[in-house]
């Protein structure tokens, strides 16, 4: 592990060993049913897209958990309690976090993140508008061991995972991603979590489908960068955006939809598509409240407090680690 400081910002590299593009793509399109692991929508034009897609008039997600936080961080700094080690698994650029510094005061806040350039930038930004923050961020996947000897032993740990990304997650998997978190927070621990919630299906549904067709170039853009990064030769116009809620499963599906019978050739490997065979690219788990407190209950945690919004969209619920 690597550590350089600057000021009050530590950073602190655990090398995580990076996704392999070519062998998860390929092993996804040559079983059926085909799909691409969604961790891949966010190169660079991906991330600009999903920028655009989190302002749109349907895409309700975004603004609604800001709203939560805003209108609540005060009371969530009470139950929470103030001057805690937070720690934000998938920090990204660390923007909402900024949401609740001022009220939660934290006396360390750990980002993790396994884009060590984005991380880097991300800390040093948040870190000249918070100078009295001590931030040590930490380039890690959050599945390697992390350690937090920097920090004082009976330090508060508290996880903050906003942003709904506990609906990328199968299920199972989220129990053992939640189950993880339980273990780094310990005993007397928290978890400050952003969950959306089962609504309308019309609502649902205009999400991940808005009119101007934002999702839809973000859906495709995973085809044009195989394109690019792996010499492939997908027709981005021989495939159509497909999303809609699977009221059985309670997940929003995307699929990119090929419209015709097609070949396509990614180095040595050809994959032939039938009229109408689908890649599933992502799926978005929603849930009730109740269903979702049983998932974080069966990874060791305890329900605390839960905001909504007025319409019930979408919540933020803070969970806790009995202490010994």
């Amino acid at each position: 592990m690597n550590i350089s400081n600057a000021t009050s910002i530590a950073f602190h590299d655990y090398h995580p060993k990076p996704a392999d593009f070519f062998v998860e793509v390929i092993d996804g399109l040559l079983h059926r049913p085909r799909s691409i692991p969604p961790k891949f929508f966010y190169n660079e034009r991906g991330s600009q897209l999903f920028e655009q897609i989190t302002g749109l008039p349907e895409y309700y997600l975004t603004r609604t958990e800001q709203a939560i936080l805003e209108k609540n961080a005060e009371e969530i700094a009470r139950i929470v309690g103030r001057n805690c080690l937070l720690i934000e698994p998938g920090s990204g650029n660390c923007e909402k976090v900024r949401l609740l510094l001022d009220a939660l005061q934290p006396q360390t806040y750990v980002p993790m993140d396994i884009s060590r350039d984005h991380l880097r930038k991300a800390a040093i930004n948040l870190s000249a508008d918070y100078p009295w923050l001590d931030v040590h961020a930490s380039c890690i996947d959050f599945t390697q061991p992390l350690d937090l000897s920097f920090c004082p032993p009976d330090s508060q740990r508290v996880a903050f995972f906003p942003g709904s990304s506990i609906g990328n997650f199968e299920p199972d998997s989220a129990t053992r991603f939640l189950a993880q978190v339980a273990d780094v927070v310990g005993p007397g621990g928290g978890m400050l979590i952003g969950v959306d919630l089962k609504k309308d299906r019309c609502i649902l549904d205009a999400a991940y489908n808005d009119t101007t067709g934002v999702t839809a170039q973000f859906n495709l853009n995973l085809l044009q960068r195989i394109n690019s990064e792996l010499n492939a030769d997908f027709d981005l116009n021989h495939f159509t955006h497909h999303a809609f809620y699977n009221e059985h499963k309670g997940r929003i599906e995307m699929h990119l939809i090929s419209q015709l019978r097609q070949a396509v050739h990614i180095e040595q490997h050809t994959i032939e598509f039938a009229k109408g065979e689908s890649i599933h690219t992502e799926n978005s788990y929603k849930y009730t409240i109740e269903e979702f407190q049983a998932l974080a209950i069966r990874a060791g945690f305890v329900p605390v407090y839960l905001w909504t919004d007025a319409d019930a969209l979408f919540s933020v619920q803070y969970f806790e680690i009995p202490a010994c």
